[in-house]
């Protein structure tokens, strides 16, 4: 399935500031004041790298009595910063007031944000608000791993008539405590990509990471997905932002990372380079027919197991034999070098498929009995 989207290409626009580098949107996560985001705005066009300005005006907090932006008055000096600049501004829209209002500032780029992308109501609200009105938007994944709620809020505000369209990766919520403050589950972003090859994608490290020391890592892998661009938070002074300090980085570091980020291509330069390409996916197309055959012989064995057990009374679940295939299976793969939770992931998957066919030659029973 692939989704009906009709926008325009990111080059009609957005552009990178510097030939050769990726777009970068910037600037503080909130907007505390005129003198803050002002001087913040100087000091990232004086780098020359910043393709758009990005900062904060309404903030949807977890919890009452924190910090909720510096409201409708901070958009009067995002205008400022834009006439003294020459960038191009973006803010954050949680309902169709935000959207009014911004737009009568001259604001150039709304972003729905990933507390109001879980929520069709939200979203329609805005998709509603910006009918008949030509301005670029993305929307931001939804705070939860639901890839259908992200296309949902896509599609709405792209039935609006919004054409200039772009999606923000900037990861997920999970009960498991990592490196990262979000989850990036890079592979919901691929399968968005691979649903709509022609939406851009904008990555969001500072979100995903919660600190500044990965935000270069985690930059470049987005940029080696293919992402089209990042939007990397930014304060003149970090130590001392009203929100999420810890995942801002001054403007002379952000010019610091751009300039380590490598940007690849995304077709090989030279006709030897391509055919060389193509040898090797030959090489892997025909391990995948093996792979898949392998599997499907596999369950066949699985099927021929599921009616013993039904014949002779015997559970679905072998706990033991589970552990026993977990732990021989994962010293084998590490002894062929291959990563341990990749190989778990594969195991768990194959034995959810064969839980599921042996469940259907027992219930298969139940029902001619």
């Amino acid at each position: 399935m692939k989704l009906n989207l009709n926008i325009q290409p990111l080059s009609t626009w957005l552009k990178p500031a510097e030939e050769n580098k990726p777009l970068i949107i910037a600037g503080p996560c909130s907007a505390e004041t005129e003198d803050q985001l002002v001087t913040t705005a100087h000091l990232l066009a004086k780098t020359g790298k910043i393709s758009a300005l990005r900062a904060g005006i309404w903030k949807p907090r977890t919890r009452p009595g924190e910090f909720e932006g510096i409201g409708s008055v901070g958009l009067q000096w995002l205008n400022r910063a834009k006439q003294e600049t020459g960038l191009p501004t973006a803010v954050e829209v949680a309902n169709a007031r935000h959207v009014e209002e911004a737009l009568a500032a001259g604001v150039d780029i709304l972003w729905v944000g990933a507390r109001s992308t879980v929520n069709p109501f939200t979203v329609q609200e805005i998709a509603d608000a910006l009918r008949g009105v030509d301005i670029p938007v993305m929307v931001k994944n939804p705070v939860n791993p639901d890839l259908s709620l992200w296309i949902g809020a896509l599609e709405r505000i792209n039935q609006a008539g919004i054409t200039r369209l772009a999606a923000i990766h900037r990861g997920f919520s999970s009960f498991e405590k990592t490196a990262f403050r979000n989850e990036p589950m890079w592979e919901l972003a691929i399968q968005l990509k691979t649903l709509c090859p022609e939406l851009p994608i904008i990555n969001d490290p500072s979100h995903i990471c919660g600190n500044r020391e990965i935000i270069p890592y985690v930059s470049q892998k987005a940029l080696d997905l293919d992402m089209q661009g990042l939007m990397i938070e930014s304060h003149l002074d970090p130590t001392i932002a009203w929100t999420d300090a810890k995942q801002q980085v001054t403007p002379s570091a952000l010019s610091d990372i751009i300039d380590n980020l490598t940007l690849r291509h995304t077709e090989p330069a030279t006709r030897a380079l391509s055919d060389k390409l193509d040898e090797l996916r030959k090489q892997i197309d025909k391990l995948d027919d093996q792979i898949i055959q392998k599997i499907a012989e596999r369950m066949s064995v699985v099927e021929k197991i599921g009616e013993y057990k039904r014949d002779n009374d015997i559970t679905i679940l072998q706990v033991n034999r589970w552990d026993e295939i977990m732990h021989k299976r994962s010293a084998f793969a590490r002894a062929l070098k291959l990563d341990v939770n990749f190989a778990a992931k594969l195991l768990e998957l194959m034995h959810s498929e064969s839980i599921r066919k042996q469940t259907e030659i027992m219930n298969a029973k139940s029902v001619v009995e």
